[in-house]
């Protein structure tokens, strides 16, 4: 039956070439079972692929892929509720507590469902199961059983969350498998660019190489002696079995290289647990790219992969190749290393969608390092270290909390979650780090009149080398008219209103400009406070949660150059937050900047008083959106829609900065969608908020990339790169209060 029927089109490259059924249900089974056993469930993935698109047997169906080859407009003929109405009767007789697993198949190309009203009786397999007019298909489906080796696949756990979190990877190993088979069918030489990953226990003597000679030529400086003690440190903990690590740093210790370290280590130390990856997850999209090209650099640009914001796949059945070639372009995180935002990750690790879940499975056995852990959204912290907890205990992740302002999730009841986890310390007593890297005096908070009074001391200030970090986009808008207005030199913006390539021109020039001693006066929303190497003597920041405050002070003589540098906190009638949890941590900050001396923030048990403070303010939004109890609903779609770290954005492409750059790197994406030409349009686009959509304003500025292609978009308003406003006309910032996409 199997023989003489088709999954897919032949490629335009080799027209005769048409894709057997019998083997692309066959591929994608192994492919699945090989996904799967990396967390002890290979017969189950086998099962998934074996026969998630049986149902394309169908006569029909053979028909409809008979007129998309001939460019016929044919009838869209369904198949994957067929195949997994199919697995549901075969689990019905094996383990009728398990029918879940058919959502796997129903949704490998729409997406995961809503369980109750797919698998139950009654439910949308059921009905067409016993609807009369599929009987025929039925049978041929039956009859075709012999040639696919079908096996009993491994229970689900009982546990509601670790079942719906199990659900989750052999989704994301049957839509890999698949969506990998069909590329190799359609794009063999992109599917041959694949193979032969390296390990990450096999990068450590490149990595130890260029250590080495780093601190070599550094050997005398003492801010890199003592970054040498904490990077020993890091290769000692290596040593430890897999589990939870907090790696509590302060600000300019050599924190990135010293991570990169703790995991090389421990991927060496632990070889027969097989780790298959390091992945970075930072939380700002401005400092991915200093992050990837710091490990691009040591291990070169073919083991490490930069992952953040991507077009949305458009996830149809459509069969056509343009369709599939877009389906292809997302990411399933087959490298070594991947250096991605906290966005990317957790957003993926709660979606529903193919191209979103593809990559979950190669989150198994991976060591990941959450840099800046602290701005996990309090909002979705109970969800968030629930799968945590699960990808340690379940799945062979070893998970990294690193900052230099660690949250007390350990440490407080309002997280059950991690209750008794016995989080590892990578370096003991940090106390003594944060003593010997002491760079900065905290002035005490300095309160203005109004915006105009800080603009007025700015302008008239006698160092010209200062960096001031504002709560919102308006306010730094704001002062950054206000100072142009006062005519001072060298005055510069960092938002997410600059598009990838204009933030790290800004950042190049920033730098050249402070190393020369030029005036360089940066007004800059949050972007700039996390990982970006920044070196100023002054630095104001605006009142606001007390990790943010510290990690504004780390751009201040971050190099340790100058005997001090000055950091002042300051308040004004504008500086307003959002309610919720953000102001949370400005009220609490102004509590405890109140009754303590501010140079208390150097040292590192002020700030587990800070988050018990927040977590106890915040108890009511630690899970707010309900996403737990729409989990143990099996309530994928709700879980994906209500578990949200930035509001929905599309991506905008900037096409008129840089002589046009990006309309010539959006013109390579359109003919050739793939991977490859998606990265290199990336530095030109800028993601925009579904509210700011609604704007009239903004709608008129923007064009469609293709004629019903709701997915990407150009900006044809105003962009400003004389004075680095960027795209000019918006000022609502959700995104830089929290994380970046």
């Amino acid at each position: 039956m199997l023989y003489n029927v088709f999954a897919h089109t032949p490629p335009k490259n080799n027209t005769s070439k048409w894709h057997s059924l019998i083997e692309h249900l066959l591929q994608t089974a192994r492919r699945a079972e090989i996904f799967a056993a990396s967390f002890s469930m290979g017969n189950t993935g086998f099962v998934l692929g074996a026969l998630h698109d049986l149902g394309k047997i169908n006569p029909e169906f053979q028909l409809y892929l008979q007129d998309c080859n001939e460019k016929r407009k044919g009838k869209s003929v369904p198949h994957s509720i067929c195949s997994a109405a199919l697995l549901r009767q075969l689990l019905m007789r094996i383990n009728d507590s398990d029918l879940e697993l058919a959502i796997c198949i129903h949704g490998h190309h729409g997406g995961l469902g809503e369980t109750g009203l797919i698998v139950t009786e009654n439910g949308i397999l059921d009905r067409w199961w016993h609807d009369p007019q599929n009987k025929n298909l039925k049978k041929m489906m039956y009859e075709s059983l012999s040639c696919l080796d079908i096996c009993t696949p491994e229970p689900l756990p009982k546990d509601i969350f670790r079942r719906e979190f199990s659900l989750r990877m052999l989704f994301s190993s049957l839509v890999d498998a698949d969506f990998l088979d069909t590329e190799k069918h359609f794009a063999a030489k992109q599917a041959r660019l694949r193979d032969n990953w390296v390990r990450p226990a096999d990068l450590w003597p490149v990595f130890r190489s260029n250590q080495l000679q780093m601190m070599w030529r550094n050997r005398w400086r003492k801010l890199n002696k003592i970054r040498r003690r904490i990077y020993n440190l890091c290769l000692k903990a290596g040593r430890n079995k897999p589990g939870m690590f907090r790696l509590t740093v302060p600000t300019g210790g050599g924190k990135t290289r010293s991570a990169m370290a703790f995991a090389l280590s421990h991927a060496v130390n632990n070889r027969t647990h097989g780790f298959r990856r390091i992945i970075i997850a930072v939380p700002y999209t401005s400092i991915i790219d200093q992050n990837a090209q710091v490990y691009r650099d040591i291990f070169g640009d073919n083991f490490v992969l930069e992952h953040h914001s991507q077009v949305e796949a458009n996830e149809s059945g459509k069969q056509d190749e343009k369709f599939l070639r877009h389906r292809l372009a997302a990411e399933n995180w087959d490298y070594p290393i991947i250096v991605t935002t906290t966005v990317q990750l957790f957003e993926s690790l709660f979606a529903n969608k193919p191209s979103k879940c593809r990559k979950l499975h190669n989150i198994a056995k991976s060591i990941i390092i959450l840099d800046e852990v602290q701005t996990l959204p309090i909002e979705l912290l109970s969800p968030t270290m629930d799968v945590i907890k699960t990808l340690v205990d379940d799945y062979g992740v070893s998970v990294v909390f690193s900052t230099a302002t660690q949250p007390a999730f350990d440490n407080t009841p309002y997280l059950k979650e991690f209750n008794d986890q016995g989080i590892k310390e990578i370096v003991p007593e940090p106390d003594i780090y944060f003593e010997k890297l002491k760079r900065v005096t905290y002035e005490p908070v300095r309160k203005y009149e109004s915006l105009e009074d800080l603009a007025l001391e700015l302008a008239e200030i006698e160092k010209d080398q200062v960096l001031v970090v504002f709560n919102t986009r308006k306010q730094a808008l704001e002062l950054h008219r206000k100072l142009r207005h006062y005519g001072v030199e060298g005055l510069y913006h960092l938002s997410t209103l600059l598009c990838g390539a204009h933030r790290k021109r800004v950042l190049r020039e920033v730098f050249e400009g402070l190393e020369e001693g030029k005036p360089v006066r940066l007004i800059s929303t949050q972007v700039v406070e996390a990982g970006v190497d920044l070196d100023f003597p002054v630095v104001y920041r605006a009142i606001g949660p007390l990790d943010r405050i510290v990690q504004a002070a780390g751009r201040c003589n971050r190099e340790g150059r100058r005997e001090t540098g000055q950091v002042f906190i300051f308040d004004f009638p504008e500086n307003r937050t959002p309610l919720g949890p953000y102001r949370s941590g400005l009220d609490v900050s102004k509590i405890i900047l109140k009754r303590n001396n501010p140079q208390r923030l150097h040292h590192p048990e002020i700030f587990t008083e800070y988050f018990q403070s927040l977590f106890r303010d915040c108890k009511e939004y630690l899970d707010k959106n309900n996403i737990q109890g729409y989990r143990s609903d099996l309530n994928f779609p709700a879980v994906a829609e209500k578990y949200r770290m930035i509001e929905p954005t599309v991506p905008v492409v900037i096409t008129s900065y840089n002589e046009n750059e990006g309309e010539r790197r959006l013109g390579e994406y359109l003919e050739n969608p793939s991977r490859f030409t998606w990265r290199r349009l990336l530095p030109y686009v800028i993601n925009m908020s579904s509210w700011d959509l609604q704007k009239d304003e903004i709608r008129e500025c923007l064009m469609e990339v293709e004629e019903g292609n709701p997915y990407l978009f150009r900006w044809v308003g105003g962009y400003d790169d004389k004075t680095h406003q960027g795209i000019l006309g918006m000022v609502r910032d959700p995104a830089d209060l929290i994380i970046g996409e």
